[in-house]
Formats: structure tokens, sequence, C-alpha cells
């Protein structure tokens, strides 16, 4: 009998009692599933009494509290791709997790939440289940297992879980025959069942309790950490008309006609020398206003209303600094500025005083003009967030955000049989084809380990690849909103709005990496949650954007879903979004973490997928 959608992907509100061979509370095996005939194709694990229902589980937890706090404090910190990745690092250190090394073997441990960081601008969070926790029930078993089967009015039973089941072979098969001879468990009626299955299914309910199993999947949300904005070119110094200018470039599709009049400032990386001889590098924020891009008065340019503002990139986007000084020579005596110096002593007497160091230890600079206004809440009432780089470190602190807070006890993995990942990538504005970039294998590298560490007595091929295909990718990207004063720009019937929710991202000619079956997935992942989604496709008359999405889903081929977070302004100086569609982007993602998605091939390609949607207090095929 065809299931509805509701019985295929609802969890049940009553709780039947499950049985375990492990301690539980003692109870009658007659009510149990696993006696009773069982339809051939698909089975469920039962939620224990003692568990709440699990809309309950997400939405308790943001219903009395708000991260958009937390965001604000992550924007403000973070002026730069550097500066948003050391705030992550911070606060993943805090959570417990540890940083790894790329160049250093990974000794990783049952339980473990691990992170790696990548020139300081890309990192890769990653954890994993407590393999050697109790859990309550079996494991859900496979189509080809064997049931064990209690016998009749036997009540739960108590079981020594091993650490290491593969080295208690003799152990357990002894447990086996006892409980056989006691009579606590039978064979079943399956003439071809005997002793040795009933040790192997027994054998196995230990170990894929206490290891890796290969083929689980690894479900990420990847977003980036840079933003459009202005670079400071290798030799900055420039000067006309007796004022010192900082000679810039344009990094990624910014409008940049909202840079001019600006209070602007810099910040980024800097490698300094130290009295050793040995070289450093270290970040550096000047928080006080030191650069302005003025525009023309109105009188000189008489038509800028009418013709619109069109300034030269190269000529007319040129910080002011400071009027021309004279600088004074260890002697004392007055000496102008060298126009041989690639940078403007005054600037790095500036970055000197920040870094508490001598401009002659100032070896490189890698800095971003940055808006020195911070982000805040506004509107009627405080609904929205102005801000400066929500595309896309609102994304990026919803991803680390969720995944954080996930798996913040052992408690919160026990059920977990996929690994939890969160990949911030740089360079996304300007095509991810860097080191640090999306482009670059270094999520996919940092998978293929953990599955070798975790599997590391796997016998046989492709665990990795086994495991890229029961694995499930959210790329995470700001969405546009609908514009209330240009509604001709927007699709019809496609016009997402801001405090409602994800933006769930389409495109025919693959800008974006959705497909039916993840747009399916993530939407009943919010339905299971009543979390509110939307769906953007671009006009047929309009190009359109692309994400880090396609380029990861083409990789090693991951199934993917672009979403965001819809906003306006994107890629000015200041952005704006809705204070609600960040708490909800946090539940969802919560949601998805919480929630394992695979879709089991009988082919290689799409023509038939079995879809299975499973809480963590249960499955639903």
């Amino acid at each position: 009998m065809a299931l509805s959608r509701f019985q295929l992907l609802k969890p049940p509100h009553t709780s039947v009692p499950t049985v375990s061979l492990f301690p539980r509370v003692p109870s009658s095996c007659s009510s149990c599933p696993r006696s009773k005939q069982r339809p051939s194709t698909s089975r469920r694990l039962c939620i224990p009494s003692s568990n709440p229902p699990i809309q309950d589980s997400i939405s308790g937890e943001t219903s009395s509290s708000t991260i958009v706090d937390g965001l604000l404090d992550y924007l403000n910190e973070s002026w730069t791709q550097f500066h948003a990745t050391a705030e992550a690092k911070r606060q993943l250190i805090a959570a417990g997790f540890q940083l790894l090394n790329e160049s250093s073997d990974w000794n990783l441990q049952p339980g473990g939440r691990y992170f790696f960081t990548r020139n300081m601008s890309c990192l890769i969070a990653f954890a994993y289940r407590e393999m050697f926790q109790p859990v309550q029930g079996l494991p859900h078993w496979w189509e080809h297992e064997h049931a064990i089967i209690l016998k009749e009015g036997i009540s739960h039973i108590s079981v020594h879980l091993y650490r290491s089941p593969q080295l208690q072979k003799d152990e357990i098969e002894r447990l086996t025959r006892e409980m056989l001879e006691a009579g606590i468990i039978r064979l079943n009626d399956n003439p071809f069942f005997n002793l040795n299955f009933i040790f192997l299914q027994l054998y196995w309910t230990f170990a894929s309790i206490c290891r890796y199993r290969v083929g689980n999947g690894i479900h990420v949300i990847a977003a980036h950490t840079d933003s459009p904005c202005l670079k400071l070119k290798p030799r900055t110094a420039s000067s006309k008309s007796d004022y010192l200018m900082v000679n810039v470039q344009t990094y990624g599709a910014g409008l940049w006609h909202t840079w001019f009049d600006r209070d602007l400032s810099v910040a980024g990386r800097v490698i300094l020398k130290a009295g050793d001889g040995s070289f450093t590098h270290t970040l550096v924020k000047v928080k006080r206003p030191i650069l302005r891009v003025p525009t023309l008065a109105i009188h000189l340019d008489r038509s800028v209303n009418t013709d619109g503002f069109k300034p030269n990139l190269e000529s007319h986007l040129v910080p002011l600094l400071a009027m021309k000084l004279k600088e004074e020579s260890a002697d004392g005596s007055i000496q102008p500025c060298s126009s041989k110096a690639a940078h403007h002593s005054l600037l790095l007497e500036v970055l000197a005083k920040e870094l508490d160091c001598k401009i002659n230890e100032i070896m490189g600079i890698e800095l971003n003009v940055c808006d020195t206004q911070p982000s805040c809440l506004g509107g009627g009432k405080n609904e929205f967030i102005f801000s400066g780089r929500l595309d896309n470190l609102a994304s990026s602190y919803c991803a680390l955000r969720s995944l954080v807070d996930s798996c913040k006890s052992p408690s919160d993995l026990a059920d977990e049989t996929a690994i939890r990942m969160v990949a911030l990538f740089d360079n996304e504005e300007v095509g991810s084809n860097s080191v640090q970039g999306a482009g670059a294998p270094t999520m996919f590298q940092a998978m293929r380990r953990i599955v070798s560490c975790l599997a590391s007595d796997h016998i046989g091929e492709g665990a990795f690849e086994r495991t890229i295909r029961s694995s499930f990718l959210v790329s995470a990207d700001m969405a546009h909103g609908v514009h209330p004063n240009f509604l001709d720009k927007y699709e019809e019937h496609h016009r997402p709005e801001l405090q409602k929710g994800l933006v769930i991202k389409h495109n025919a000619n693959q800008r974006y990496a959705t497909s039916s079956v993840t747009a399916f997935l993530f939407k009943e992942v919010a339905e299971i949650y009543k979390i509110p989604v939307q769906e953007f496709v671009v006009r047929n008359d309009m190009g359109c954007g692309s994400t880090i999405g396609p380029i990861l889903a083409s990789g090693v081929g991951i199934r993917t879903v672009d979403c965001g977070i819809p906003q306006l302004s994107m890629h000015s100086v200041r952005e704006i979004c809705g204070k609600e569609d960040v708490d909800i982007a946090y539940k969802h993602f919560m949601a998805f973490f919480r929630i394992y998605i695979t879709a089991i091939n009988s082919t290689a390609i799409y023509s038939s997928c079995k879809i299975v949607v499973r809480s963590s207090n249960g499955a639903y095929h």
C-alpha cells in the first residue's frame, strides 16, 4: 500500500516501546514492531517515549533566543576574509574543536570535533559521533540482514558494549550461545538462519556502534568569507595636488558608487620581521576612518542626476589619505616624501602603531579598504540588519553556529551516522579559482582523509566514492529579495520576500546546483520542522549569477542544493536583510544536520532512486 507524503516524512506523535539489547527500562516485547510481521519495502525505528517530538527540539532552542546579536558581533569583528576566518577559529576553539594541520598526520578520535584553516581565509570544520557511546535500541538494519527475535515474554537484557568488537569475536560468540541456551533469544523461521547468522548479526550490531561504517555520508554546509571590496595595490603611494592618495583595485562585482563619501579605513594581513630574523604574519584593523573617496560637487557635474553617476574606476575611485606632508630625517632636517616608496610613510606609521611594531619591521601588506560604520539593527521595529559584507558572512555565521550548536555534547551526535561539516571558502566573488577557493580540492581532500582515518580497517575499494554517493551539500549564499521599487526585475512568480525564510535557487543552465531531488529533500527538512522556505529563478531576459554550488557539485558529484537568505542592496557597501531570516536560516541548518538524508540509486544515474529522510529519533522511508 502506498504511503502518503505525511506518513513518509512525519515523525509519529505516539510513542512505541523499543526492543533493545542494551540496558533499558524492561517492557514486554509483544508490543515491539520487530516481533510482528513487517512490510518488506520499508522499516523504521520507533521513537522511545522518553524523547520529545522532534518538531520541538529545534523550535524550542530558538523560540526564546536569537543568534542575531551574535551575527552583529561577528560582522563587526570580520572586516576582511582573514578576520572572518580568525573569528570563526576563535569560536570553534571555545566550543572544544581541535585545530588540525594539513601538513601533519591526522589522528582522528571517535566523537572528535576538528577544523583546519588555509591561507588564514578558508576554514573546514567537522564533527562526528562518539563511537563508543551506548545507544538506545539496535542500530537500523538493512534489507539483507536477519532479525534477532526475543522470545515471547522475555524482557530487555543487558549486554556489555565492546570497544573493539573485531577483537572480541570469541567473547561475543560465547555470549550468543549463552543467550540461545537460556532461551533469551531464538532463531527465526528462516531455514537458512543458524547460529552463525545470529552471531554475525550481534557482531555487526556492535561493530556499527563502535566504528565508522563505510558509505555513511558527509553533510556539508558551504559558504564563503569574502565580499566585494577595494583592495590596496602592491604599490599604493600616489599623490596629486598635494593630496596623499592610496591606489586601490576593485575586487569582485561591487556597487562601486556606494563607496563614495563613506568613512573608510584599512584591515587585513601584514607580514612582520621579528628580532631574530624570522617572519610572521598577523592581522591588523584600523578602526578609525583614515580614507575617503569624495564625489564631485553637482555644480561641476550638472548632468549626474539625469545621465547617472558613471565614475571611472581607475581614476575616480582613489581614496584620499591626507594632505602632502614633509618628513623629518634622523638629523632633524625636513625631507619631502619619496615618490619611489611603495607606500606612504604615513600609512605605514598608522599600521605600525596598530601593530605595536616599527615601520621597518613591516615587510608586506595585504589590506582591504573597509567601511567603518558598525553593523546594526534598523527599521521601524528593528526588523532589519544594516551592514556591510552580509554577502556572505551572514550565511557563514549561520552555518558555523549551527555546526557548533548541533554538537555541543556527545549526546547530540549519539544517533548520528553521517559526518557533519562546514566549509568556508575565500575568493568566491572572483570565481573561486585559488588555493583557498572552492575551486581547489580542499574540502574533498579533507573528506578523503577523514574517511581514510575512520575506515582504516576497511577492506575493499571505493570507500571515499561510496561516502560521496551518500553525502549532501548545502551551498549557502545570499539571495535576491524582491525590491519594491523594481518589481519588473524579478520573475513574476518567484519573488522572495524578506522575513519569510531561506530561498532555494533554481537555474536550468546550471548556474545553481539545485536539482529536483535536492530541492525536494531540503524542503522536506523544512516541512518536518515547520520552517518556511521560498524559491527563486531569474527572468529569462536577464543574466544569472552563480555560487560555489556548481563548482563543488561537479568536483566529485556530490548532491547539492543552492540556497540563501534574501537581502537587498547586494554588493553595496551597506546591505540589508531581515532579522527573522537569520534565525530561520539557523533553524533550517540545524534541522539539516539533525536529519539524515540519503538517496540510494538503483543505477548510476537518477533513473530510479529511493529517498530516505530520517530524523535523529527515527527512520522514515
